[in-house]
């Protein structure tokens, strides 16, 4: 599968991918992969992963609107790893990625890529939870409800700590809608819809940050 979906051999692949990453006007920081599809799949999100990180993109999340990659964290990550051994090859040690929310993420040193994976319960619920925060914060006077504002609940936000909101997410499926995804940091996020993330190609994917590299944002202007 990793054979078919790479831009030829591997040698030809990692060149491609790095002069691919410097040749758009534009490059997301973080992105975010959202599969609204019932059954997802393990390896073809670990390619887009690896993709991710080959290209030059720093933060990648994972979410799928039944918490299935998170529930079966270590399956995703042994993907991800075995992956980045098949399309990167002996380059794999200079394309490292560390696993935000993984309790091994100590194995990986000197992290050019991070990645989280998300469920719904850091989304809506994430953001219950910083407000009840906030207000016991108030409640023990360490801080006035004048002090909330944008800054304070992104960092109360645990789901996304160290993250920047997301400059683009790809959104694979039939449904119009990324069911959950990040609702308090997607505002002004470009959204691009693909129909499916099974056998999805490299060119998809880079169409699609192509796409991105030329969108005008007007950032509600």
């Amino acid at each position: 599968g990793a054979a078919r979906r790479r831009p030829g051999g591997a040698a030809q692949g990692r060149q491609r991918w790095r002069s691919d990453g410097r040749a758009l006007q534009k490059l997301p920081v973080h992105m975010g992969l959202v599969v609204t599809e019932e059954e997802p799949s393990y390896a073809d999100m670990a390619s887009l992963v690896v993709w991710c990180m080959a290209v030059g993109i720093s933060y990648v999340s994972v979410y799928d609107h039944n918490g299935i990659f998170k529930r079966n964290n270590s399956r995703l990550m042994d993907e991800i790893l075995k992956q980045q051994q098949e399309l990167l090859g002996l380059d794999c040690s200079k394309y490292t990625m560390e696993f935000a929310n993984q309790d091994k993420a100590d194995q990986v040193l000197n992290c050019q890529s991070t990645l989280k994976v998300l469920s719904p319960e850091d989304g809506k619920a994430d953001i219950v939870k910083a407000a009840q925060n906030f207000c016991q914060l108030v409640a023990q006077q360490q801080r006035t409800y004048t002090d909330l504002d944008v800054n304070v609940l992104d960092n109360l936000l645990s789901s996304t700590n160290g993250f920047p909101d997301p400059d683009l997410v790809l959104k694979f499926g039939p449904v119009d809608s990324t069911l959950g995804f990040l609702p308090w940091h997607i505002r002004l996020t470009e959204i691009i819809s693909l129909p499916s993330h099974l056998n999805i190609s490299y060119e998809d994917f880079f169409s699609a940050l192509h796409h991105y590299a030329a969108c005008e944002q007007r950032w509600g202007k």
